[in-house]
């Protein structure tokens, strides 16, 4: 597995490094946006962990231009904890959030996790293509379809829409879906959910507005209708 991580604090790079290659990572390193925008067009990497507060570019603008040519999953890492921010990281693109200064174990966790779900280990490639009208999902290569043409997904959009997907007409609240698509209980706002479910509308449905498969039950939660 290779990871990518960026960040202007070059303390931090080099011990997150150590810690990762001691983890058997393949590890290459950057201290500024413009840097890991590059790296990542050419290089082949598993997990991206990202900086937000960078110069050249920092990390938002910088996950925005990967998520033009990748869906390679991001973990931005950042000392503003705000709500409002982690919102805007994830309308950007990212798959998760860390906080500094973080516990490396969870940080570790965090990765582990993350790379389990976006399909490294290919432990899913056996499973069968899953179908409801006009759309489908191949588990094996983490794709969703929609009248037989590719959309990009991120990891963790593709894990949510494949969580409703294989429990058609079940509706989940959005806690329930923190906890089932993040893999850990989240302590701030669950309108993260929102936006990852407004996004997969914006790429799956034909009029966002008027959803045929991701639906909304108000009061209660998210459904797809199959």
């Amino acid at each position: 597995m290779k990871i990518l991580v960026v960040d202007d604090e070059k303390v931090l790079v080099k011990g997150l490094k150590f810690n990762l290659e001691n983890e058997g990572y393949a590890v290459e390193t950057a201290y500024d946006g413009k840097t890991a925008v590059e790296l990542a067009r050419g290089g082949d990497f598993d997990l991206i962990l990202l900086d937000l507060m960078m110069p050249e570019v920092d990390g938002l603008n910088a996950c925005m231009q990967i998520r033009t040519f990748s869906n390679v999953p991001i973990i931005m890492l950042t000392a503003r904890g705000e709500d409002t921010d982690k919102l805007l990281g994830f309308e950007y693109g990212a798959d998760d959030y860390v906080t500094k200064p973080f516990n490396i174990l969870e940080l570790k966790a965090r990765i582990r996790a993350l790379l389990r779900r976006s399909g490294g280990t290919q432990q899913n490639d056996h499973r069968a293509l899953i179908t409801a009208e006009g759309f489908s999902l191949d588990p094996a290569q983490r794709v969703a379809l929609r009248d037989g043409e590719v959309v990009e997904l991120t990891a963790k959009e593709y894990d949510l829409i494949e969580l409703l997907v294989k429990n058609p007409r079940r509706v989940y609240s959005r806690e329930n879906l923190m906890d089932l698509v993040w893999g850990y209980t989240y302590a701030g706002d669950y309108r993260t959910v929102d936006v990852h479910i407004r996004k997969l509308r914006e790429k799956l449905e034909r009029s966002p507005a008027a959803p045929e498969y991701i639906l909304t039950k108000w009061g209660v939660g998210y459904y797809f209708k199959g």
